[in-house]
């Protein structure tokens, strides 16, 4: 089974060491180690800190014991994420098919990989909220996002897929640890 949450991502790799360290190396609850995350990453609320978690787990930043949630002593590389991505998160074989296809003239946005996905979206996903479209849209824009902070993917900034204001949708082509795969 794949994860569905994708938090925003950091703007460098390093930021998830933080992350893996608000989880406790005695096993705590779930819900000890979503205040943890809440407190010491400024996390909003709950439910960000509890798809935090859920997140570093399928990194193997993190696991889940018989009493509770437990950082481990992995590290948070480019190698380990791009991993833990691959395996573990819902529509990255999708995107990594659609960045390998893509070209500068023609990138993955993130309007095009929710328009390739759109039929897998879980059904519950869809019946619990009105407005499912926009947040899977979101979804696929953070997960390019991690796809650039790994090196699979890269952005594509020509003009093409910003217009001249700044507004638009950016693009991505296959970064080179896709290209090297």
């Amino acid at each position: 089974m794949r994860l569905k949450p994708v938090p925003e991502p950091p703007a460098e790799l390093a930021a998830l060491t933080e992350f893996q360290r608000a989880v406790p190396l005695v096993p705590g609850s779930t819900d000890d180690c979503c205040a943890r995350l809440r407190d010491r990453c400024d996390l909003p609320n709950r439910q960000r800190a509890n798809d935090w978690l859920a997140f570093l787990r399928t990194l193997g930043l993190v696991r889940e014991t018989d009493r509770g949630f437990v950082r481990t002593d992995a590290e948070p590389t480019p190698e380990r994420v791009r991993e833990g991505l691959r395996e573990g998160v819902l529509h990255v074989p999708e995107a990594l098919s659609s960045l390998r296809a893509a070209s500068p003239a023609e990138p993955v946005t993130a309007d095009a990989l929710f328009d390739a996905t759109r039929d897998s979206v879980p059904r519950h996903d869809r019946a619990r909220d009105a407005d499912w479209e926009r947040s899977w849209r979101d979804r696929a824009d953070r997960l390019l996002r991690w796809l650039v902070l790994v090196d699979l993917a890269a952005p594509v900034d020509d003009g093409r897929s910003r217009s001249a204001d700044g507004d638009g949708e950016r693009g991505y082509v296959a970064g080179d640890a896709l290209a090297d795969a």
